[in-house]
């Protein structure tokens, strides 16, 4: 889940990393105000989740708050990749001498955190790394033992950045890092964290991204910056389906049948949780299929739940087949599972036989589901079936 940029600048501000003065606000008079309670010129940034503000025209600079009203009516109704503003915040505009970037992400191969630091601040990284591969330094640390400034420091010194630049650095990248473990983020970044004329730092822009599951360890925090249970924070609002996918995994606590995101493809998918899942969706398009949907089912949902997201798929516009295809289970039935999907399929109106493209999910009560799948005359495949061919298999019978 995403936090929008003055979020994230309340998060940075509890760890005490240089900021400008800044104010959200929310009509033309509170922003004349925020510029003029800052005094001297002012910066005013649309607040959505996602980048392309400035490409987009959402972002003004302002030297009186007569232009800082001007421009709050200017940039608010601005749609930026899709997304509305839900408010604007006018900051300090800094005399910057020198952008620098700073992020912490997750290397799900090494499954580490990775710092990445560069002294090439405020352009696309992609275009650093590919362009000016030497200022850009990947450092690997973990996550169970404590942390060093000094990892922070080398990671820095490697892209040419010393002396007193160095020094100053090291403490605002060390709390980066510390802020990405403790609040179990999947994205903490600086972008541009810039060196002002008169040699301090401060941070202008930040980007925060918070694994969801994390949301009930961190309530408190969430409350306090005003974020809601039902917000998702995606990069995009929710979809009406996304919304329903939610509502059908709430039905009760028995495993998972859900975290839905919507695509625009013909071919519904009820997968495997976690690593499994992303894998089949890979997969299918992988020959050549349109993904419908991606969702996760697992951890042993119950009959009632997995019925329910069968249903919601099936009645997806554009949905001519489903494939309902898992990893070798140990903690979910496959029984449960092909009941709840069969009976999905018939309260649809919809002949298992005809709909349901190819059904894999080997493991326990393997027996039991195939032969409830052999009732119906549901096409299936054991573990001796790669999930790459099983999704090939269903994406052929789209085009059959």
């Amino acid at each position: 889940m995403r936090f929008y940029e003055y979020e994230a600048k309340k998060l940075f501000e509890k760890r005490r990393l240089p900021l400008s003065p800044r104010h959200v606000v929310h009509s033309a008079k509170e922003a004349a105000e925020a510029a003029r309670e800052i005094g001297g010129s002012v910066v005013l940034k649309s607040q959505v989740l996602s980048g392309g503000r400035m490409k987009a025209g959402a972002v003004k600079f302002a030297d009186t708050p007569e232009e800082a009203a001007a421009y709050f009516e200017t940039i608010l109704p601005i749609v930026v990749n899709g997304q509305e503003a839900r408010s604007v915040l006018v900051e300090a505009k800094s005399p910057v001498a020198q952008e620098y970037f700073a992020s912490v992400t997750w290397d799900g191969r090494r499954k580490q955190p990775v710092l990445l630091v560069s002294d090439m601040g405020g352009i696309d990284i992609e275009e650093v790394a590919e362009k000016h591969p030497e200022h850009l330094s990947r450092t690997h640390f973990s996550s169970l033992l404590p942390l060093s400034p000094r990892i922070a420091k080398e990671a820095i010194a490697a892209t040419g950045v010393s002396g007193s630049a160095l020094n100053r650095l090291t403490p605002i990248v060390f709390e980066l890092m510390q802020l990405f473990l403790d609040f179990d983020l999947t994205l903490a970044e600086i972008n541009p964290l810039a060196r002002l004329e008169d040699g301090r730092f401060v941070v202008l822009d930040g980007h925060v991204d918070m694994e969801a599951e994390a949301r009930g360890r961190h309530r408190a925090l969430l409350e306090e910056l005003g974020i809601g249970e039902d917000e998702t924070r995606q990069a995009r609002p929710p979809t009406d389906f996304e919304i329903a996918g939610r509502q059908v995994n709430e039905v009760d606590h028995r495993g998972v049948a859900g975290n839905v995101v919507e695509f625009d493809g013909d071919l519904g998918l009820v997968i495997g949780a976690g690593g499994g899942s992303l894998t089949l969706f890979d997969a299918v398009r992988k020959h050549g299929g349109r993904p419908a949907n991606y969702c996760e089912i697992g951890g042993n949902p119950s009959v009632s739940k997995a019925c329910e997201l069968t249903k919601l798929i099936l009645a997806k516009p554009g949905v001519k087949k489903i494939a309902v295809m898992m990893n070798v289970v140990s903690n979910t039935r496959v029984d449960i599972v092909a009941r709840g999907v069969i009976k999905g399929c018939l309260e649809s109106g919809k002949d298992p036989a005809e709909v349901i493209a190819i059904f894999r999910i080997p493991g326990a009560w393997e027996d039991e589901g195939f032969k409830i799948l052999r009732k119906y005359g549901v096409e299936y495949c054991d573990r001796s079936v790669s999930m790459y061919e099983a999704a090939g298999r269903a994406v052929a019978k789209l085009g059959a």
